[in-house]
């Protein structure tokens, strides 16, 4: 299973760029295939629109909760009241989610994903896209977006997963950072594993399923607020 065609805007060229670098590698003790997938992951993108296939695989289990085909740059015609939250720049499908009428986006520092200034069950849709590994407490994230989620809502995410490992707190372990080291918002305190999932039931969401466009490298998560 390998991705021939972009799912947000149906572009077919692709390129692949270097992401991770050796110090992480050593650091997160990944294998050559689990170096090799989580670079594709963040570092395979589609030449036309710019994104990557992390930002395809939330696009992909957005139309999928939906139980829409096509592609995601016309989603927007088939369910322009969607209410949706964007929590962090979700990379290049935010320019694909700002065209909904309803959209907000909001960023850290401005707006903390543990702590949403908004009132309950104001949404239809939440997304975020590899932000919960930046937070102290990603379940008490999950709690908020199911919070500000009406029933029926969805929150549909992505988290960087080493999928033959379980998830592991970095406690007191020396500070990782993704990004720029040593920038509060790119520290890293939690590395994902196959039981990501368990968090959003931790939260309180009664279903959480993992969605695949591509394995292992293309996941997405979708909690379901019932």
């Amino acid at each position: 299973m390998s991705v021939d065609a972009c799912v947000c805007c149906g572009g077919t060229r692709f390129e692949q760029r270097q992401v991770l670098w050796p110090d992480l590698v050593a650091e997160w003790g990944l294998t050559e295939d689990e170096a090799r997938y989580i670079d594709r992951q963040q570092g395979f993108f589609c030449v036309r629109c710019g994104c990557n296939l992390r930002s395809m695989a939330l696009a992909h289990a957005i139309l999928r909760a939906y139980r829409v085909g096509g592609r995601f740059r016309r989603f927007v015609l088939k369910r322009p009241w969607l209410r949706i939250l964007e929590v962090n720049p979700a990379g290049q499908l935010t320019q694909f989610l700002r065209r909904f009428p309803r959209h907000r986006l909001v960023s850290y520092p401005d707006v903390d994903l543990m702590d949403l200034p908004f009132g309950d069950s104001t949404f239809d849709l939440v997304v975020h896209s590899d932000t919960l590994e930046h937070l102290p407490d990603p379940v008490r994230g999950l709690a908020e977006s199911r919070r500000v989620l009406r029933p029926g809502g969805v929150s549909c995410y992505t988290v960087p997963i080493v999928v033959a490992r379980n998830t592991v707190e970095r406690g007191d372990r020396p500070p990782s950072y993704h990004g720029v080291a040593s920038s509060p918002e790119h520290r890293v305190y939690i590395e994902y594993g196959a039981d990501a999932w368990t968090q959003a039931v931790r939260a309180g969401f009664p279903e959480c399923r993992i969605v695949a466009l591509e394995y292992p490298a293309g996941l997405a998560l979708t909690a379901v607020n019932r």
